[in-house]
C-alpha cells in the first residue's frame, strides 16, 4: 500500500501554496485503487504557524517532510524550489500540477497522467 499527499485547504480543491495549505487529502492506495481519503490538518509547515520569512524558517523542512514521510508523493498547485527539492532528497516525489481537483488528480496520477510542472512553482 501507498500514500498519497494533496495539499487542499478544503478537501475539494488544490492549494496553490504547498507551505500554506490548511492541510492535505491524504489517499491510501492499493493495487491502483483508492482504499482511504483522510484530512489531515496543517499543524507543521512554519507557514501554517504563522512564521514567515526566511530568518525564521529552519534551514531544512523537517517537520513537514516528517508529517508526510509516509506518503509517495505529495500534489500541490505550487511550492517553493527548496521544499521540492528536499521532498524529492527525502524520497517524497513531489508534483506540481495546474489540476485543481483533488479527486481528479488522484485519478489522473494513478493513470500515469498528472503532469509535474516544477518550474511553475513559487520563487521564494
Amino acid at each position: 500500500m501507498i500514500k498519497i499527499g494533496i495539499a487542499s485547504d478544503d478537501g475539494k480543491n488544490i492549494s496553490a501554496h504547498f507551505g500554506r495549505t490548511m492541510g492535505f487529502v491524504i489517499f491510501s492506495i492499493d493495487n491502483n485503487k483508492i482504499i482511504s481519503k483522510e484530512y489531515k490538518p496543517n499543524t507543521f509547515t512554519g507557514h501554517a504557524r504563522g512564521i514567515e520569512g526566511h530568518s525564521n524558517m529552519s534551514s531544512t523542512h523537517s517537520s513537514i517532510i516528517e508529517a508526510l514521510k509516509d506518503c509517495k508523493a505529495v500534489i500541490s498547485n505550487g511550492m517553493g524550489r527548496r521544499i521540492y527539492e528536499d521532498l524529492r532528497a527525502a524520497g517524497i516525489e513531489a508534483i506540481i500540477t495546474t489540476e485543481t481537483d483533488v479527486d481528479k488528480a488522484i485519478e489522473l496520477y494513478l493513470a500515469g497522467s498528472l503532469k509535474d510542472n516544477p518550474d511553475s512553482g513559487c520563487s521564494h
